[in-house]
């Protein structure tokens, strides 16, 4: 080679790299600030490497209330049951164990996939309570049925005994509820109807509309990107969030919080991972949140 050759191919290898150098994003190299949050129990996942970068109580049992729709759209979806068959409300899926109120009227008659959208979205619980009567074998089949399935998918620490979440005896850990979102993601439509930020659902026996909208404010939040969520709430649960979300289009995370004073305090928590995650310094915990 001569040294002509040499002194071009020189000055194009450094040329090379002062570009690729130029181009190169500069992270920060500081250490996040130690993430606190509001949340009894809290898990933080990477879920791309399924690597835990974050975990609180994460093995705690604890009630987790309207989460449970999650494993109960996971057990009609599993059943194969005909979306199109149009059940009915009627008393039976009165709540008499909180007296929580239904603007659903009782002989209100629906499809199974949008009594399914109702019970995600909103929470609706004569919804979630219809659907496990319809199951073959009723509510009592239904139940054995979410068992059955939280024991397939290793959730060692869960358990269920109806379908709303309104049972103080639904039960499971941060640890397990990560296993259930990663289930539920397999299923086109709970990412559907969980993303779903509203909806008019216009009854025709007896006809009448109602609007609803999604239980989690985060999904309205289009910089949040959520792909799956659910949110739940009992005086004993507290406020509760399950989701999976890429948020500002990078880090794909599953989070999981339970047990939360304050309606927006799963809200704050969750901006707070994501303030942690993105090397920033998370806003400190209200006193009035803290547990």
């Amino acid at each position: 080679m001569s040294k002509r050759s040499r002194i071009l191919g020189l000055v194009y290898a450094l040329t090379c790299s002062f570009f690729v150098a130029s181009i190169t994003p500069v992270h920060a190299s500081a250490k996040p600030a130690e993430l606190k949050l509001a949340s009894a129990s809290a898990l933080v996942v990477d879920t791309r490497k399924g690597k835990t970068l974050y975990a609180k109580n994460p093995n705690k049992v604890v009630p987790i209330a309207s989460v449970t729709k999650l494993m109960t759209a996971l057990v009609v979806l599993d059943a194969k049951q005909n979306l199109n068959e149009v059940i009915t409300v009627d008393k039976r899926d009165r709540d008499t164990l909180k007296n929580t109120h239904s603007r659903i009227r009782f002989g209100t008659q629906i499809t199974r996939h949008d009594a399914l959208l109702l019970a995600l979205m909103s929470s609706e619980n004569r919804m979630a309570s219809a659907l496990a009567r319809h199951y073959p074998g009723g509510k009592s089949a239904f139940v054995k049925a979410m068992n059955r399935k939280a024991k397939s998918l290793g959730m060692k620490n869960t358990r269920f005994s109806d379908s709303t979440g309104l049972s103080t005896h639904n039960v499971s850990t941060a640890n397990d509820l990560a296993k259930l979102v990663k289930a539920a993601y397999q299923k086109p439509l709970i990412r559907q109807f969980t993303q779903t930020e509203s909806h008019e659902m216009r009854f025709k026996n007896p006809a009448y509309a109602l609007q609803f909208v999604n239980t989690n404010p985060l999904v309205r939040n289009d910089n949040w990107n959520v792909r799956l969520s659910k949110t739940g709430f009992t005086d004993e649960a507290g406020r509760c969030l399950v989701m999976r979300a890429q948020p500002g289009g990078k880090n794909d995370l599953t989070i999981v919080l339970l047990d939360s004073v304050g309606k927006r305090t799963p809200v704050g928590d969750a901006n707070r991972i994501r303030q942690w995650v993105e090397g920033g310094k998370p806003a400190a915990v209200p006193s009035v949140a803290r547990r």
